[in-house]
């Protein structure tokens, strides 16, 4: 399958999701790869907000400009629209799955199954600790996104 459309998705969209879409979107332009990147929330508790302060400023000091991104909700017809839509946790991966039509059910992942070297295989919500939540979303992100463009859009 070709990816065009890579979705990634959280519980509120406000600190993982755009993260991985803001650090996703950077290392698609370094590397000239044209895809379409998009997140959106399990839940619609932040629809029309930017990405959560501290996401911005942890991604900001790595280089990631997040401030144009918009929280949106997880819909049924985002697993028609994109070719991959990528979970950041179990909980949420089960969430969507329940809105997932059967015949869309092999495009739905977890993001960290594009690093199985780090040994996790869920993005924790750092939205109620301290910096080094936000430093170590980066740190899982930056390097699942690494490995997503090495094994599916480096063919």
């Amino acid at each position: 399958m070709t990816i065009r459309r890579i979705l990634f998705f959280c519980m509120g969209n406000i600190c993982r999701s755009p993260t991985a879409d803001g650090v996703m979107r950077a290392k698609l332009a370094a590397a000239g790869l044209d895809v379409e990147v998009d997140s959106a929330g399990t839940h619609g508790y932040h629809v029309g907000a930017p990405p959560d302060e501290r996401s911005q400023e942890h991604a900001r000091k790595r280089g990631y400009d997040l401030s144009p991104l918009r929280a949106r909700q997880l819909v049924a017809a985002d697993f028609d629209r994109f070719d991959l839509v990528l979970a950041m946790d179990g909980d949420n991966l089960a969430h969507a799955q329940r809105l997932c039509p059967p015949s869309r059910r092999q495009r739905l992942k977890l993001l960290l199954d594009y690093a199985p070297h780090l040994g996790q295989r869920h993005v924790p919500d750092p939205y109620y600790g301290g910096a080094a939540g936000f430093e170590t979303v980066l740190d899982l992100v930056e390097a699942a996104c690494d490995g997503l463009i090495a094994a599916e859009l480096r063919r």
